[in-house]
């Protein structure tokens, strides 16, 4: 149980930054899709030199994946890990407190 507390707890920190907040949101608005490190930057307006910090940060905690292939990364929002997250804080956290939640799928 603690486990899974510091875990989503690590992840909502993660989160809890608007610049890797505004890069998960990116992501999400390509899922499935992947964008590259240079796409990001461009779109996010996030340095070059601070934004490899971000996405390995994101990428650290799951709620990113990312692959090399040649000279790029190309880096995609992890939809089953943000799915647990979810389930997590309205399962486990809003369970009988009487609040509904609409729920929908990617």
């Amino acid at each position: 149980m603690e486990d899974n507390l510091a875990k989503h707890a690590d992840r909502m920190a993660a989160l809890g930054n608007e610049a890797r907040l505004g890069i998960l949101k990116l992501l999400l608005s390509n899922y499935p899709g992947e964008l590259n490190a240079g796409d990001v930057s461009r779109s996010s307006g996030i340095p070059a030199s601070t934004l490899s910090h971000h996405l390995d940060r994101l990428r650290r905690e799951g709620l990113i994946t990312s692959r090399k292939e040649r000279q790029w990364v190309w880096y995609q929002a992890n939809a089953a890990t943000l799915a647990d997250l979810l389930n997590f804080l309205y399962h486990d956290c809003c369970s009988g407190c009487g609040v509904e939640i609409e729920t929908r799928s990617c």
